[in-house]
């Protein structure tokens, strides 16, 4: 255990791979204690408030953040003696300068990074801002395109669906500053089709009691928001309104855009559709590289990333794993 209102064990990332999933699990676990707010982004900044980030909502978002060690200490409180305390930053693991503030500051923290095949990530994290409303471009591609440009207007890292996708380059810079001993890399695949060997394995590499806890809560994901009309019409609405709300309580614009989200996908019953095997392979060239420096450093074969078939949403993989069994 650390000392102080300190957490043993970060969730570090990534986005849209399963960390709000695992969250969720290890939450339900009496031996452990998670943070709320989920994602306090701490190891972001440096004491100090975050940067000024730009792109729809970014300014917004940033009121949530918990920057002041005080305020950081006080999220662990509440703990009982004798609980692992964990939060969960899906951005830890992309934030090279979040390496060197956990190594510093938390020398015997353990990690988990939760990994998932990059292209269906970039997928989920352009499909969760699109169904929000924050995303203007409606074409995945050309919005996967954009990053350079939104990298140069300031944009924040939820933005960058090909940067976040490049775990290989990331842990690489993580092992610099922590033990690979006290990292591990869990896959989006197992948290979807064998939760409870996911979930048994975090629990072990805790060194908590496995067997608890049977079943991982679906994740984050949003209902699908097909073009056309609704998302012309209220999608400017919804970002302006994200504009406005960095001058209000963060929690007054969550709750006044509820209902106008809602009303962009229309009908829940609306599925996202896979990604086709030709836009796949347009995109394959961006995490070649990365997919094998990420086999080499961590021991494990990660060549199903290179197959040009989609995998689908967590409910999608989900509902497959169901019928299989």
């Amino acid at each position: 255990m650390t000392n102080g209102s300190l957490p043993d064990f970060l969730i570090i990332g990534a986005p849209k791979a399963g960390t709000t999933a695992v969250h969720a699990a290890l939450t339900q676990h009496p031996e452990v204690f998670m943070s709320q707010p989920k994602e306090p982004k701490y190891w972001l900044c440096d004491d100090a408030p975050p940067p000024d980030w730009r792109g729809p909502g970014d300014r917004h978002s940033q009121q949530e953040w918990v920057w002041r060690r005080k305020d950081y200490e006080r999220l662990f409180e509440p703990a009982a003696v004798g609980q692992m305390r964990g939060e969960s930053t899906a951005f830890y693991l992309w934030n090279r300068g979040a390496h060197r503030r956990i190594a510093e500051h938390l020398p015997d923290v353990k990690l988990i990074a939760v990994v998932r095949d990059p292209i269906d990530r970039a997928y989920s994290n352009w499909q969760h801002l699109w169904s929000d409303g924050l995303e203007p471009e409606s074409d995945f591609e050309k919005a996967f395109a954009l990053q350079p440009e939104r990298i140069h207007a300031g944009w924040a890292p939820f933005w960058r669906y090909a940067d976040l996708g490049l775990y290989g380059e990331q842990l690489m810079h993580l092992y610099q500053y922590v033990d690979p001993q006290r990292v591990l890399v869990l896959r989006y695949r197992t948290v979807v089709d064998d939760p409870r060997s996911a979930v048994d394995r975090a629990c072990r590499f805790l060194g908590i009691t496995q067997g608890l806890i049977g079943s991982i809560p679906r994740d984050n994901s949003r209902d699908f928001v097909e073009t056309g009309w609704r998302p012309k019409a209220l999608g400017p609405v919804v970002r302006i309104g994200a504009r406005l709300g960095q001058f209000a309580p963060p929690h007054v614009w969550r709750k006044a855009s509820l209902p106008l989200v809602a009303q962009l996908s229309g009908s829940a019953e609306a599925h996202r559709p896979h990604l086709t095997p030709e836009a796949r392979q347009r995109l394959l060239p961006t995490f070649v590289e990365d997919i094998d420096r990420l086999s080499k450093i961590t021991g494990e074969d990660f060549g199903d990333w290179l197959s040009t078939n989609s995998r689908g949403s967590f409910a999608q993989r989900a509902r497959l794993t169901s019928v299989s069994q």
